[in-house]
């Protein structure tokens, strides 16, 4: 029978897909290819119920259970949900939820966010187990990795015993910057945030997880009435209160038309927001209709998901260009004709590997259907293999570095080809442009083509060469008149008196962020004791590891690396720490110490940066956003939604001159 036989099909196929998305954390489809598979078996089985297998992904809660971390019982289980594509599902849910209950009811919307679901548990108010959500009854136990996530309270601020559910997920720009550190580490990528998320929570390393800047939002308690609400909105403002991190972008809706209208509003937001989210989650609010309405085998009755409709995009692979990044990563991209997607035209996407191009099979003159992960980056879905001409061949991956023409080498456990020519000419520009970056020498208006210029004409030849530099170097350079010459050599002297984690973390050191730079010079205090230090005394320190201290070790055992220190001492570049460490913070007094604060606007009497510094030397702390948390905004001109924001919760708020007036 052809229907059992394609039944048969899709239940492999998906199993099998789950089992390299929850197991394996390797997921070899995107999620809208696996919905489409899920949606066609879904609609087999309502018309030939009798033929339903018994290992159908239908007649799961959830996912799979990992066998690297122990097992935790969920006494109420985690169900998930039915989805709707449309406004006609929504719809007819609508109407079989007033029909059962013969009433009209109002709804609670909230973002669906995508990440990984997790339960808490919490014993008289203290954290005392998280685990994935597995099976839906059945999961993993991840309580110490759990820990590690900062938007989770470890203490309630009542105490209460209860069982709360959410979602940890990773905010787009940590997913951008993980899939940037692993390609220059030659590592696989991650496919999008979610996948990011349960790769990282699921460490059996927690140290890796307290690394990946993990959030979480919580929406949910397994038992409602440790709360004290009877509904879901209020339900969300007690956990607010309580002091989990709550997305407050959900709506109570009176009707189905005001649940579109805000479906609608949110999938023109999303790209905007900064966390991903793949639809919305419409839950009936009354916790007693709730109750009447209960669930079936899989999923509550009184709640649906409406899932985002893929932006796919068909275009044609023109070409594909290989760089050489600061490591010798070789990285392809692939060149296309340009589309819009999401707002924007797109006309390169990272192929991140050769293994990436081998899985899906991309050519020269394909065509393919595109889409952005995590609605930032374009990424290559599929092949459309029907329209591909029968003379087509195999791609051919390079087998010499495409700048030094130096074989290519695919170094064990690394998935990514490297080019080992220390003095390639892409890898020492590549080395520059990081040195001057704003995160590390801050060297103002020294771009890429400048940089290009003084390393092909020979001005420069590693890093410290940049001190050396003069007029007549600069005004050799094309396009470059005295006012520019000058303004350059101004930034590379002011670099000169920049605290030295600066300077450590330009020097580009396999594994050594900015971060790990200044949590190892507070510890030693300049570079050159860094420098002699053993391995053992670098992974003493907390929250740095064997990794790193193995890398800063064989770096500074380079007999060109202590000639290059020399080189920066010679020209008078500071080589000590100049922040305050942990203990002269807790000695400090100042309006600013242990407070949040957040800058917003375009500050006119000091950079970004040196506001931040001045802050957090006496004893602040600076976040990107406005929340209930923040203690002061300082707003400087052409301040936007993170003002109006913090007006709204009332906090409090100086002008830069206020700011100014304070510091100085």
């Amino acid at each position: 029978m052809e229907a059992q036989q394609r039944m048969k099909e899709l239940v492999e196929e998906l199993n099998q897909y789950a089992h390299e998305y929850y197991v394996k954390d390797q997921p070899t489809i995107e999620d809208f290819v696996y919905d489409r598979l899920y949606a066609e078996l879904v609609a087999l089985e309502e018309q030939y119920p009798m033929l339903i297998a018994s290992d159908s992904p239908t007649q799961r809660v959830g996912g799979i259970i990992s066998p690297g971390f122990e097992k935790v019982n969920h006494e109420i289980p985690l169900f998930s949900l039915n989805d709707a594509f449309s406004e006609a599902d929504l719809i007819a849910f609508n109407q079989r939820v007033e029909k059962a209950l013969g009433k009209e009811v109002s709804y609670t919307c909230e973002l669906k966010i995508d990440g990984l679901s997790i339960s808490l548990r919490y014993e008289e108010g203290k954290l005392v187990r998280g685990a994935t959500r597995g099976d839906g009854t059945i999961g993993e136990d991840i309580t110490v990795n759990v820990k590690t996530i900062r938007s989770i309270p470890l203490q309630l601020t009542h105490p209460y015993s209860m069982e709360v559910r959410g979602e940890c997920y990773m905010p787009k720009q940590s997913f951008i910057q993980l899939n940037k550190e692993r390609e220059e580490a030659g590592q696989d990528v991650f496919a999008n945030p979610r996948n990011a998320a349960a790769g990282s929570v699921r460490q059996l390393d927690s140290s890796v997880t307290a690394k990946r800047n993990l959030s979480s939002f919580l929406y949910t308690v397994a038992d409602a009435g440790t709360l004290h609400v009877t509904n879901q909105a209020d339900a969300l403002m007690e956990l607010d209160e309580l002091g989990f991190k709550i997305n407050r972008e959900h709506r109570l809706c009176q009707n189905m038309s005001e649940v579109w209208e805000y479906i609608q509003e949110y999938h023109q937001k999303r790209s905007e927001l900064p966390y991903e989210i793949d639809g919305v989650v419409i839950k009936v609010n009354d916790f007693a209709q709730q109750e009447a309405l209960g669930f079936t085998v899989r999923a509550p009755r009184w709640a649906i998901a409406y899932k985002f409709p893929p932006e796919e995009v068909e275009t044609t692979i023109e070409d594909i260009e290989w760089t050489i990044g600061r490591t010798g990563v070789v990285t392809p991209t692939a060149v296309m004709t340009p589309v819009k997607v999401a707002g924007t035209t797109v006309a390169r996407a990272s192929l991140h590997n050769r293994d990436f191009i081998e899985a899906k099979d991309i050519r020269l003159n394909d065509q393919v259907i595109i889409y952005k992960a995590g609605d930032i980056i374009p990424e290559v879905a599929y092949v459309i293999k029907d329209k591909r001409p029968e003379s087509s061949v195999p791609y051919e991956i390079p087998t010499h570095c495409p700048v030094c023409d130096s074989e290519l080498v695919h170094l064990e456990e690394e998935v990514a080809l490297r080019c080992i020519n220390p003095k390639c000419p892409a890898q020492m520009k590549e080395g520059l442009n990081h040195f001057v970056s704003r995160n590390a020498m801050n060297i103002d208006g020294l771009g890429p083509k400048v940089l290009a210029q003084l390393f092909d004409k020979g001005f420069v030849k590693d890093v410290a060469d940049l001190y050396l530099l003069t007029e007549a170097d600069f005004l050799n350079l094309d396009k470059i008149k005295e006012k520019s010459a000058n303004n350059f050599l101004t930034a590379i002297q002011n670099s000169k008196t920049n605290s030295a984690e600066r300077l450590l973390f330009g020097l580009g050191i396999r594994h050594v962020g900015a971060k790990a730079a200044k949590i190892l010079l507070e510890h030693f205090g300049d570079i050159p004791t860094l420098s002699l230090a053993t391995k053992e005394e670098i992974s003493s320190i907390f929250s740095i590891g064997e990794t790193i201290a193995d890398s800063v070790v064989n770096y500074f055992d380079n007999k060109e690396v202590q000639e290059l220190l020399v080189e920066f001492q010679t020209a008078g570049v500071n080589l000590t720490y100049l922040g305050k460490t942990s203990v002269e913070l807790s000695e400090v007094t100042s309006i600013f110490k242990d407070k949040t604060v957040v800058l917003t606007g375009k500050l006119t009497h000091f950079n970004r940066d040196e506001a931040k510094a001045i802050i957090e030397n006496q004893g602040g702390k600076i976040t990107g956003s406005v929340s209930k948390k923040t203690d002061l905004v300082i707003a400087g001109e052409e301040a936007g939604s993170k003002l109006t924001k913090a007006q709204s919760l009332g906090i409090e708020i100086w002008t830069e001159a206020q700011f100014v007036t304070a510091v100085e």
